[in-house]
């Protein structure tokens, strides 16, 4: 390397870059060839919060027939074996915690929350002490996008954009309407439900500009908010052995699975895996 017609040594450069990758954390297993397993399984909102764009508007989970089907789920995820089972809700909240524990001790009733009708209930089936928040809250400006959009005259477009997921969701909809809870979520997890989910996101892309990166700022923040729940259910593991389950909506799902999938130390587990 020269610079100025001065000669540049590379040592101090590899030694600095030695330090930093000295310090990275990497995961060293002892048994060759064992990575912990981690199955993210997408659901929809069982209780109806409303809180996101485009909402699956579910049924009474409570309803017998509901509860029967999600008894039959938790019997197949019981073929994951899971260790530990991280859930949508902040991480580290207590409040979260002393429900499950409640739960255990038999003062609890569950919700029609996801986290509790599947979380709560097989984590008890399986003698687990606890469950695990994992969620980090996140920016999502859409406001941006969308005044961004009616300044370069695009509003029709992305109008467009929005109600063609917005079609998609009534579909899965009707889906939810004449299956059972498993069926549903076995095509919300299918590999393609996720890739047009993630193509979902992907096309706010366009809708930006050097003078304001709106759409590509909005992924931006999304990715951010699940790299960081990424990391929150890495740090649950503890040993190669672990096979950690982590529920959480699909709008999360293609996000969190591609974070298993690039990451060589864990190995990606799917739901249809276990219903073969």
């Amino acid at each position: 390397m020269r610079r100025r017609g001065r000669s540049v040594s590379r040592r101090p450069l590899l030694r600095a870059a030695a330090v930093v990758l000295a310090a990275l954390p990497t995961a060293v297993w002892c048994e060759p060839g064992a990575r912990p397993e981690i199955l993210v399984l997408g659901t929809y909102h069982m209780a109806n919060p409303g809180r996101d764009q485009h909402n699956i508007r579910a049924d009474d989970v409570l309803a017998p027939q509901r509860q029967s089907e999600i008894a039959q789920l938790v019997e197949v995820l019981k073929g994951f074996r899971p260790t530990k089972i991280a859930i949508e809700a902040p991480v580290g909240s207590t409040r979260v915690t002393g429900h499950y524990a409640d739960y255990l001790a038999g003062s609890y009733q569950l919700t029609r929350n996801e986290d509790e009708q599947i979380g709560f209930r097989l984590a008890k089936e399986l003698g687990h002490g606890t469950i695990y928040p994992v969620d980090e809250e996140g920016d999502f400006p859409y406001g941006r996008v969308l005044n961004y959009a009616k300044a370069s005259g695009r509003a029709a477009q992305l109008a467009a954009l929005q109600a063609a997921v917005e079609q998609r969701v009534r579909e899965q909809d009707d889906y939810l309407h004449s299956h059972t809870v498993l069926e549903t979520l076995l095509l919300m997890n299918s590999d393609a439900a996720v890739a047009r989910d993630v193509a979902g996101y992907l096309a706010f892309v366009p809708f930006g500009d050097p003078d304001d990166y709106a759409g590509p700022d909005l992924l931006a923040m999304w990715y951010q908010r699940n790299i960081r729940i990424y990391r929150n259910i890495v740090a649950l593991i503890d040993s190669p052995q672990e096979r950690i389950l982590v529920l959480y909506g699909a709008g999360h799902l293609g996000w969190l699975q591609r974070d298993v999938a690039d990451d060589a130390s864990v190995r990606l587990r799917r739901l249809a895996e276990f219903t073969r």
